[in-house]
């Protein structure tokens, strides 16, 4: 075989993968941002309680303490009513006395852990130790709610080994809303290493409206006083994600937004099952595909020289 047809047969196969490389479409995420901070400078959130919640500036950071029984609050209102949101922060707590619980998400205006609609991540010192919960409350007051370990009586366990949280310690939290398959899923990580620590997440019927803050505090809270919880919050971001699909020929035009269908589902009932991961986005072809037509035209050579011998 001689090199014209070698060459020949490099330039079919790539031709090929030229042809099947433009209908590989990538799935990516476009995020809103509909609230964040840094704390780099004062956030002008609102509190009843500031001689504990309040803006650190020396630190660039805000400080919480939340004690059960005060009804004490500190919130943000955000340009938020309905549809599937991200909430992520940085989570410093310097002390959890036992009873008390550091809370903090989105909530309606009344920002009552025990009656009103709320998505919120808690971190609770109660009697089985330090453990992580998700709590969510419908607009139709239907409560779901998962616990990292031996729970309350209204909070069962996550089914798994008992993962418990420490002071003077820095995590990355993260909540989401999925308003297709009606969860919300909170995930825990070290933040120092990335590691995750705990995730899970709740299922419930109907979708989740009417939450227009961000808020941290004691409403709905009627644990024992003259406990504390004590940190900071940092580095918040509030902000929706839209599925978009990009190709090698609309790189350099406005993306299609794929549209949301909402999805009604049966009785609210706590999950068993294992978080649903996250799509991997899909890359599109590689240099290495050039690589293996190349291989491709060689075996060719190679099998047709043997069955001439």
């Amino acid at each position: 075989m001689n090199l014209r047809v070698i060459f020949f047969w490099i330039f079919i196969v790539i031709g090929i993968l030229l042809i099947i490389q433009p209908l590989q479409g990538q799935m990516v995420g476009e995020q809103n941002i509909i609230y964040q901070t840094t704390f780099i400078t004062n956030p002008g959130w609102q509190t009843n309680n500031p001689s504990r919640d309040y803006w650190d500036p020396n630190k660039g950071m805000y400080h919480y303490g939340i004690e059960a029984g005060t009804g004490g609050y500190a919130f943000v209102t955000v340009d938020y009513d309905r549809g599937p949101f991200t909430l992520e922060y940085d989570w410093m707590p310097l002390k959890t006395d036992d009873t008390a619980t550091f809370r903090f998400g989105l909530g309606s205006k009344e920002m009552d852990r025990s009656g009103k609609t709320i998505s919120i991540s808690e971190f609770s010192n109660g009697k089985y130790g330090k453990l992580m919960y998700l709590r969510v409350i419908t607009p139709n007051s239907k409560l779901v709610s998962v616990a990292s370990g031996q729970g309350d009586e209204l909070t069962p366990s996550y089914g798994g080994p008992t993962i418990r949280f420490e002071d003077n310690q820095t995590y990355h939290v993260i909540l989401n809303y999925d308003d297709e398959l009606n969860t919300v899923n909170m995930q825990v990580s070290d933040k120092n290493t990335g590691r995750q620590i705990w995730s899970y997440y709740v299922t419930f019927s109907g979708s989740l409206s009417g939450m227009d803050r961000l808020f941290l505090g004691s409403i709905g809270d009627y644990g024992m006083m003259n406990k504390v919880a004590e940190g900071y919050i940092d580095n918040v971001k509030l902000y929706t994600k839209s599925s978009v699909t990009i190709t090698p020929t609309t790189v350099n035009t406005i993306p299609t937004i794929v549209s949301v269908t909402l999805t009604k589902r049966p009785t609210p009932k706590l999950t068993t099952e294992t978080p649903i991961p996250t799509p991997t986005p899909t890359s599109p072809s590689s240099p290495m595909f050039i690589l293996i037509a190349i291989g491709i035209a060689c075996a060719v050579f190679y099998s047709s020289k043997n069955c001439r011998k």
